[in-house]
């Protein structure tokens, strides 16, 4: 098998799965690209499997500790140890990411199920080369009939692929599914990301605990979640602000065939914080969910300023005992950066809050200790403290 020698101080000698091309030493045989190759230390010693891609950054992702090919047989195996280990956390079978990548022993496959419809997406060349193989591997597992393939996350330019989306296997339709009592309709093929933020799932049940008697406003509300359960859970009123359109759009079809009354506003979301303020507008819980602000470790301090200005607009709005949830999916925004963040803005807001409680990845994006690019979500419930 053809590999790579990798520099002694390599992060994968430290137990991380990854290989950067500055860390390789030497390359030996012919490695094919998006091929399986073996990686080994300076003394010879088996590194592992893994799959090569010498045009990305990331030139190497192990999969396997000992040698391993990725054939039928391999899918099959590692995507119902996927399916079980889920099933046996108790997560809502009908709407969950089966295989989150690495942490699954995957690199670069992300399959998500809505109902009776899975969702694959595959950022990683050589899972991209065995697109068959792996979608046979799904339906001979899981039983699946319906097969989408969404293709479109940018992050797939790194490895030098192109975006698509396409139904793999059998058809796509629109369909329903039910969450805290809020009936969503999911089109696997158009909406963002694979369908539905399923990241947040768990989160939903717990803002609708908050919701009774309050007033409330979601910004990034994308398709309105959790303005929808926090309006089916009791709250006084609601408004949802998302600039996308069809964001927008998705979000009136969802209230309307829930019959739940909400505002929804399309306008840039710091903007309509701003004009909130002047209209001396107030709020008893603010739900902030930004898209990330940052992909890149580069761009940390231009993300902090965007969440320092966002939160010092919430903060503004809220009630003097309101609630503020407030939400980031960038890996490179870690839980401290972005607990000063929020801290900063208190300071600069004059205000006072207690941290009640904090949000995670859901169980069905498991976090590996020694992967940390593995987790990229975190979160935080503070509520406001009356003056001192």
């Amino acid at each position: 098998m053809a590999g790579i020698v990798v520099k002694p101080r390599a992060r994968i000698l430290h137990g991380h799965d990854w290989v950067f091309s500055s860390e390789v030493l030497k390359v030996f045989g012919q490695p094919a690209n998006g091929g399986v190759i073996s990686i080994k230390d300076g003394k010879d010693r088996m590194l592992g499997s893994a799959i090569w891609n010498p045009k990305s950054q990331i030139v190497a992702r192990r999969f396997s500790h000992r040698r391993q090919d990725l054939d039928f047989d391999f899918f099959k195996r590692r995507i119902g140890q996927a399916a079980e280990y889920r099933s046996r956390r108790g997560v809502n079978p009908r709407l969950h990411r089966v295989v989150w990548s690495e942490s699954d022993g995957l690199p670069g496959v992300i399959l998500d199920r809505y109902g009776e419809q899975f969702v694959l997406q595959l950022t990683t060349l050589a899972m991209d080369q065995r697109k068959e193989t792996i979608a046979d591997a799904i339906c001979e597992t899981l039983g699946a009939k319906i097969l989408v393939e969404r293709d479109d996350a940018i992050v797939r330019r790194a490895e030098g692929l192109e975006l698509s989306t396409a139904i793999l296997r059998g058809f796509a339709l629109e369909t329903e599914l039910e969450l805290c009592g809020v009936k969503f309709r999911i089109d696997p093929l158009k909406a963002q990301k694979t369908g539905f933020y399923l990241d947040q799932v768990p989160h939903y049940a717990a803002l609708a605990e908050l919701a009774p008697g309050r007033r409330v406003l979601d910004c990034f509300t994308n398709r309105g979640a959790f303005a929808l359960v926090c309006a089916r859970a009791g709250a006084t009123e609601v408004i949802g602000v998302e600039i996308q359109a069809s964001g927008i759009e998705g979000a009136r079809e969802n209230s309307k065939h829930n019959q739940l009354a909400i505002r929804w506003v399309e306008q840039d979301v710091f903007e309509y914080l701003r004009a909130a303020e002047k209209a001396g507008a107030e709020f008893d819980l603010i739900i902030l969910d930004p898209p990330s602000f940052t992909k890149t470790k580069s761009r940390v301090h231009d993300a902090i300023r965007g969440y320092r200005e966002l939160h010092l607009r919430a903060l503004k709005l809220l009630s003097p005992e309101g609630l503020l949830t407030t939400f980031s999916c960038s890996h490179h925004m870690t839980d401290a950066i972005f607990a000063n963040t929020i801290s900063d803005a208190l300071v600069d807001a004059r205000k006072s809050a207690r941290r009640l409680r904090r949000f995670e990845q859901a169980l069905d994006h498991p976090v590996l200790p020694n992967l940390p690019e593995t987790e990229y979500f975190k979160g935080m419930l503070i509520e406001m403290m009356p003056a001192r």
